[in-house]
């Protein structure tokens, strides 16, 4: 299933009460919101493009550039966002809960809390 999304989309590819697997596409220059999940647990692989990821941890803000096989793991909790550098293709594999997002900052005007991406 596609869902449009401001920053591009998302295809979901497998859907459980255990796990959702998606495809998730960023248009060059544009991110997804700085974000946390309460429960979501989140995996994800660059298949291809280069994003800026963010994420805050107890020890500071770390940014870094990723790009085709790089992968990180991202717990509940944990402060996050994505930013295209140019076109990119990331697999996600995360649990279930397509709701948790709770959103600190975002471009496009969205809601704070309880909306996907």
């Amino acid at each position: 299933m596609r869902v449009d999304k401001p920053w591009g989309y998302e295809l979901r590819w497998a859907l459980t009460d255990r796990y959702v697997g998606k495809v998730i596409h960023i248009d060059a220059g544009q991110a997804l919101s700085l974000q946390y999940h309460n429960v979501k647990d989140e995996t994800i692989l660059v298949w291809s493009g280069r994003i800026r990821f963010e994420i805050q941890h107890e020890h500071g803000n770390t940014v870094k550039e990723m790009g085709p096989g790089d992968n990180a793991h991202i717990t509940p909790g944990t402060v996050h966002r994505m930013t295209a550098i140019e076109d990119t293709d990331i697999f996600e594999v995360s649990t279930p809960e397509l709701e948790d997002v709770v959103r600190l900052e975002d471009r496009y005007g969205r809601s704070t809390q309880g909306k996907p991406g």
